[in-house]
């Protein structure tokens, strides 16, 4: 069974730094998307950044420069570096995984692409 636990949220002011990190278990595939998605209450999931088995990126327009998505597959963990905080970060964020060959494409961003899922952090960015 896979599972997804987030930690690192918490409540930061603006132009502050949080480090989110998702550790996977259960997750036996080599070949793989990972991503972040966050969601505020009556809005859709956003996809913020995501990261493909060779390491090959994509982030979101509103978080480029900002963030910075990892991962370590020695230790099953995804990372977060949220550096540069603004208010309109906060939201509940969400890690996520799929079973994927890399299809010469930047990592999706859409969340109906992926199949697992955390419960969720909540980062919340005060001015």
């Amino acid at each position: 069974q896979v599972q997804l636990v987030e930690s690192g949220g918490g409540s930061v002011q603006a132009g502050g730094s949080l480090r989110l990190s998702c550790v996977v278990s259960g997750y036996t595939y080599s070949r793989y998307y990972m991503a972040w998605f966050r969601q505020v209450p009556g809005k859709e999931r956003e996809g913020v950044a995501a990261i493909c088995s060779v390491r090959i990126t994509n982030y979101a327009n509103s978080v480029k420069g900002r963030f910075t998505i990892s991962n370590d597959n020695a230790e099953n963990t995804l990372s977060l570096q949220m550096n540069s905080l603004e208010p309109e970060d906060t939201a509940m964020y969400y890690c996520a995984v799929t079973f994927a060959v890399w299809s010469g494409l930047p990592p999706p961003l859409r969340w109906n692409e992926y199949n697992f899922w955390g419960q969720g952090t909540q980062v919340t960015v005060s001015s």
